[in-house]
């Protein structure tokens, strides 16, 4: 009877320190992988998050940055962590392309990965360069059809939301352009701003520089209503093309397997996160749409973009090794 007993007390023992090893998440500084390189719209978001997650955690929340292929090295990189609630993916509309885009991979988005929340969305820019002559985005469509294949437009890489939120808006408007594929967002921006490409579908927090500085012209954004960073662009939906709205939308998944009871804490502190004043503000500076969801409904969010854009890449006939 004794033994059972000491047995029993043990187990419950453990149980509990089980229990307190979770609850006292986190012990030490988590790291909060970005699978694109420093500077760019993402990480510029990540970056707001981690530092207001910093301040209510009491734990430094590191960024890391693993660019490439589309932001696949990163999420292979996170998926391979161990699921102690200690590495993070700040994930992107990417998570929800490349099993579309790529014939194989070495992670599953599904499978390998434990959706947490939503965090923000960032409308699309409609840029063009000032020598383009059009003025609004009826003219644009307009100059565009009598014009096929003369018109160029850069992207941050094939198979990136830049690319093929693009590919959408510019197939929805029967307009025929070349594409030119760069190696991230600064590149393709830069011969955009150069004219060395005619115009590009980029991201509202990195194009608002340019834009402001009159170097590059906005014609419309993809949201369905107006940004406040730009109030008097009006949206393709209100223009050209009813009830057209996209964005590219970014969120926080951890590896598999990681503890409930960490998830539901990281899904609490994120929400939390994304109420704070100093945060909104610095969001709606970059032209972002703070959201915040429960992990159940980003899970189904992420599957239901999957299939979205299945759709598109193979109208498309969009492929990547």
């Amino acid at each position: 009877m004794k033994k059972a007993l000491l047995a029993g007390g043990f187990a419950l023992l453990a149980l509990t320190g089980a229990g307190s090893a979770q609850a006292a998440w986190p012990e030490r500084p988590v790291t909060m992988v970005v699978p694109f390189p420093p500077g760019g719209p993402t990480d510029l978001v990540a970056r707001v998050l981690a530092k207001q997650l910093t301040d209510q955690l009491g734990q430094t929340v590191v960024v890391e940055n693993k660019g490439g292929a589309n932001g696949n090295i990163g999420m292979q990189y996170a998926a391979a962590a161990k699921p102690d609630g200690y590495t993070v993916l700040y994930n992107t509309s990417s998570i929800a392309l490349s099993p579309n885009l790529y014939r194989s991979l070495a992670f599953d988005p599904i499978k390998d990965f434990t959706p947490v929340s939503s965090t923000a969305v960032i409308p699309l820019v409609l840029l063009v360069h000032p020598s383009v002559p059009v003025k609004n985005t009826q003219d644009f469509v307009q100059y565009a059809r009598q014009h096929p294949g003369k018109l160029s437009y850069g992207s941050a890489g094939a198979g990136n939301v830049t690319h093929l939120g693009a590919l959408l808006l510019l197939r929805s408007l029967d307009i025929d352009a070349v594409h030119v594929p760069y190696r991230g967002s600064a590149p393709a921006m830069t011969d955009l701003v150069g004219g060395q490409v005619q115009l590009m579908t980029n991201t509202l927090n990195d194009s608002l520089g340019f834009v402001r500085e009159g170097k590059l012209r906005a014609l419309a954004v993809t949201s369905s209503a107006r940004s406040d960073q730009l109030p008097d662009v009006p949206t393709v939906a209100e223009t050209v093309a009813p009830g057209f709205s996209m964005g590219a939308w970014q969120g926080v998944v951890v590896p598999a397997g990681t503890p409930a009871p960490v998830v539901e804490k990281l899904n609490a502190e994120i929400r939390r996160a994304l109420q704070s004043p100093e945060m909104q503000k610095q969001l709606k500076a970059q032209g972002a749409q703070t959201l915040g969801s429960t992990p159940e409904e980003y899970a189904a969010y992420i599957k239901s973009e999957i299939a979205r854009w299945g759709e598109v890449v193979k109208a498309a006939n969009v492929k990547l090794d």
